[in-house]
């Protein structure tokens, strides 16, 4: 009789390790899968995917100042201007997210709510079929520097994933403005 009550508090020690053991690797399972938006980093060129979405940064110039001599517009710094490719690799239509660029400190530049003067700005509010690309131009009012393009998969926020294309600094010449004949 005693031998049975002690092999049955050893078999209950047991159970009562085992299932410890398994609840720590479930909250240890719990915790790795909600530690915020993964960082995927690419080079222009690269192919992003980041499910719908695949993305390509295509090329960036600066300008000091977009349109024509009727129609010139002056950012308050300069303006970056990013051509981009996406395609919808999902089965349904969805609405592109809008791009940031991320400075070297980490703080966040949002793109410019204005494309007058830019050939094939992508526009703001934007959505995407499934299976198809589209291609155009995103711009950015901001100091001259090094700054990587965020761009997100659309999830929820702090649960997306996010891409970062490396744009390097690059002054490309001008184009000269037209001015009107007399």
């Amino acid at each position: 009789m005693i031998r049975r009550t002690r092999e049955n508090r050893d078999v209950s020690r047991k159970l009562i390790s085992v299932v410890t053991l398994a609840a720590l690797l479930l909250s240890l399972t719990a915790c790795a899968t909600n530690k915020g938006p993964s960082r995927i980093d690419y080079q222009m060129g690269e192919r992003v995917p980041l499910d719908p979405f695949v993305y390509n940064v295509i090329e960036s110039t600066w300008r000091s100042q977009l349109g024509s001599s009727f129609s010139l517009r002056l950012p308050s710094q300069r303006f970056l201007i990013v051509n981009v490719s996406i395609t919808n690799s999902g089965g349904k239509e969805v609405a592109i997210p809008t791009f940031q660029l991320e400075k070297p400190n980490g703080d966040l530049v949002p793109e410019e709510m204005k494309g007058e003067g830019v050939d094939q700005w992508l526009g703001l509010i934007r959505t995407i079929g499934p299976a198809q690309t589209l291609q155009g131009r995103i711009v950015f009012d901001t100091a001259l520097a090094s700054y990587k393009l965020r761009m997100t998969d659309g999830g929820e926020p702090g649960a997306e994933k996010i891409g970062y294309v490396e744009i390097p600094l690059r002054l490309d010449p001008e184009a000269p403005i037209a001015t009107p004949n007399n």
